[in-house]
């Protein structure tokens, strides 16, 4: 079965491994092409992410809720970066890629905390359409992706025609190349090591929030750049579902199940397993066979020109385990793309895909997860797969074993 590398960190002579000028060149393209394709003139982005897939550029996890850097790209320039004070300077000495003379310390507020009759919002926005002009754009709608409030209003305030400019990047986003493929496998790697490191700790007396801080550790010494959040679930926390960790203690036969979300060079992982802890009940089994058996029958289906609509018809409605509605069981039976954000696309789910599917492309790579309740009231399964689309069908990245229960240290 064909794998797809996993290389080690360090640049060596003696293997072809990521190659990162490549990849930024690969990025700007795809944007170039997605935004050439749209009806816009420029891109106007704060969501990091983006920020990162233009510039190649990121000054770390700080940076994600801030909304204090910005980045434009026309339709005939080069990429522009305002960063947060001395981040610029920064750059312009360890970003060759991008031009000097593109790279401006910014500040727009701090999400309120510099009102706008500072005038912040409004001398960017002086500046951003002095650019637009420059470069023969500025009749043409502009897009942004996650602006806050006072900039969206100050951009249409001065006549310009907003538009959104996620959709375009998300376009751009959604085919990865060979090395971004690379990066997110070598960050599933790191993972399928962190639940070697789990599956030894989880013992009665340990708790939840020990395992995510022995995992936290583990993630950073094997060079994670970002651990955003790992769920921590067990005993009757399973179900339903909290998607958070507590400081319970794990008891014996407790079944518990964990989602490791983190980073490698800014590609993430969303990566369930599920464990019973010295001994499994015939009702773990049973729900850890119904979920294995869903997503199975999901993997099976990926290959490229399949809809995102196939793939949700094969899992259980939400009224077959316990929920009202889609919406309420929303994220459970669940697809989602990876790449420099956790949700890119395709996003796969009974609440949207049945009535708007969207084609599987070669080249995207996404996690399917599935959920099934015990019938002990309590326990629940929760198994999830990243998988990378190739011509030939789906090729699973996430390789800590999963085809059956694992019984952490059976007694």
């Amino acid at each position: 079965m064909a794998t797809t590398p996993a290389p080690g960190h360090a640049g060596v002579d003696f293997e072809s491994r990521v190659d990162f000028d490549r990849l930024r060149r690969y990025r700007l393209a795809r944007a170039r092409e997605a935004l050439d394709a749209s009806e816009l003139g420029a891109l106007l982005v704060f969501d990091v992410n983006n920020i990162r897939y233009l510039t190649s550029t990121m000054i770390g996890e700080w940076a994600r809720d801030k909304v204090a850097r910005y980045a434009l790209l026309t339709r005939t320039g080069e990429p522009v970066l305002w960063d947060f004070g001395s981040a610029a300077a920064y750059h312009r000495l360890h970003a060759p890629w991008l031009r000097a003379e593109n790279i401006h310390a910014g500040m727009l507020g701090l999400r309120g905390g510099i009102p706008p009759d500072a005038g912040l919002v409004a001398r960017a926005v002086a500046e951003i359409r002095s650019i637009l002009a420059e470069q023969g754009v500025a009749d043409l709608p502009i897009g942004v992706d996650i602006a806050e409030t006072p900039m969206l209003l100050e951009l249409q305030r001065v006549g310009m025609d907003v538009r959104d400019a996620q959709q375009v990047m998300l376009d751009a986003r959604q085919r990865k190349s060979d090395d971004e493929i690379m990066l997110l496998t070598m960050s599933a790697s790191m993972v399928d090591g962190v639940y070697q490191l789990i599956s030894e700790a989880l013992r009665p007396g340990i708790r939840e929030n020990d395992i995510v801080a022995l995992a936290n550790k583990r993630l950073y010494e094997l060079g994670s750049d970002d651990v955003e959040a790992i769920n921590a679930v067990s005993g009757e926390r399973c179900n339903p579902h909290p998607h958070n960790f507590s400081d319970r203690l794990i008891r014996p036969g407790d079944q518990a199940f964990f989602d490791i979300i983190q980073s490698y060079n800014g590609y993430r992982t969303c990566y369930y397993r599920t464990f019973s802890v010295g001994r499994a009940t015939s009702a773990q089994r049973d729900a850890y066979t119904r979920c294995r058996e869903w997503i199975d029958a999901a993997i099976e289906l990926v290959k490229p020109g399949v809809g995102t609509d196939d793939i949700a018809r094969v899992w259980p409605r939400a009224q077959d385990f316990g929920f009202p509605d889609e919406m309420a069981a929303f994220g459970l039976q669940f697809g989602h793309g990876l790449g420099l954000g956790l949700h890119e696309r395709p996003i796969i789910s009974r609440l949207n895909s049945l009535d708007h599917p969207r084609e599987i492309v070669e080249g995207m790579v996404f996690a399917l997860e599935t959920y099934c309740p015990a019938t002990d009231g309590i326990s629940a399964a929760r198994i999830e797969e990243e998988v990378v689309v190739t011509a030939e069908g789906p090729r699973v990245i996430t390789l800590f074993p999963a085809d059956e229960l694992f019984v952490a240290n059976p007694y």
